[in-house]
């Protein structure tokens, strides 16, 4: 099982010293979650320029929220971030959950799953190397691999879950292992139910924060400040993994279900957490 950091997205000019660390680390991927009306760095561009600063560490976004995006560009900046890292990249996908960023983008929120599932349809098309339409010719660049870059969709709902049989290469779960089992389950089934080859690559990823208390209450709060459109910012935070042994126990957990990556999401700024991190794993 692989082991991934997700990059606090805090102050985007110390995303690089974190990168550096991870991939000089045991770490396998760098995440970067997505939201547009919120002080975080756009993960695209952002990870672009941690992929020109590391060299074997994969990056990987969790989620992007696509149905913000225009389909043609996203396909063009995905693929072209793909070829350009020798294939490092996995898109994350998922529709989000605020209002504000459909508003501030013009789309409709009522819409968004039918509009992924429409955006998965072009993009896996021009990642082909096919036409955009039968008037609009095949944009390009063809990703490293035909197809498109490995895509894990993320989501909890019954529909989410059957997306990612239909469009994905896997799950990306954002719960805890005594929920992540059934989510896992579920994607299986489907999985078998489309007749798709092999098995769903399967991703978790856990809430931490390792070091002094003053590292695990900048945590904390961010979680909170993240986590309050929901409603809910308490329970999330409460969530949050703050000792090695605890952490040890949610890996052994996730790999008891068969995942094949976790996440360690990170909120708190120090850096020095990717070597705490890199201990315990």
């Amino acid at each position: 099982m692989n082991i991934g950091i997700g990059l606090p997205i805090g102050d985007p000019a110390t995303l690089l010293t974190w990168a550096r660390r991870a991939d000089d680390g045991p770490f396998h991927t760098l995440g970067l979650l997505d939201r547009l009306v919120y002080d975080n760095p756009e993960p695209l561009v952002a990870l672009a320029v941690l992929a020109g600063a590391t060299a074997r560490v994969r990056v990987q976004t969790e989620v992007l929220l696509a149905p913000l995006r225009d389909t043609a560009l996203l396909a063009k900046q995905a693929a072209t971030l793909d070829r350009m890292t020798d294939g490092r990249l996995t898109l994350g996908l998922g529709i989000g959950g605020r209002n504000d960023d459909h508003r501030a983008t013009g789309t409709d929120p009522r819409t968004r799953g039918r509009r992924l599932d429409a955006q998965m349809a072009t993009m896996r098309r021009l990642w082909h190397g096919d036409p955009y339409d039968e008037v609009v010719g095949p944009i390009g660049p063809v990703p490293t691999r035909i197809g498109g870059p490995q895509v894990l969709l993320g989501g909890f709902k019954p529909a989410a879950l059957e997306r990612v049989a239909r469009w994905g290469d896997g799950f990306l779960a954002a719960a805890a292992p005594s929920w992540a089992g059934g989510l896992f389950d579920t994607v299986r089934g489907f999985w078998k139910e489309y007749g798709r080859e092999g098995d769903p690559r399967l991703v978790a990823q856990v809430n931490v924060a390792l070091g002094p208390q003053h590292v695990i209450d900048d945590a904390r709060t961010r979680m909170h400040a993240y986590y309050a459109f929901t409603g809910t910012p308490d329970r999330m935070v409460a969530g949050l993994l703050t000792t090695p042994a605890e952490i040890r126990a949610a890996l052994t957990a996730y790999a008891d279900l068969g995942v094949d990556e976790v996440m360690l999401y990170c909120y708190g700024q120090d850096p020095d957490q990717v070597d705490r991190m890199a201990d315990v794993v």
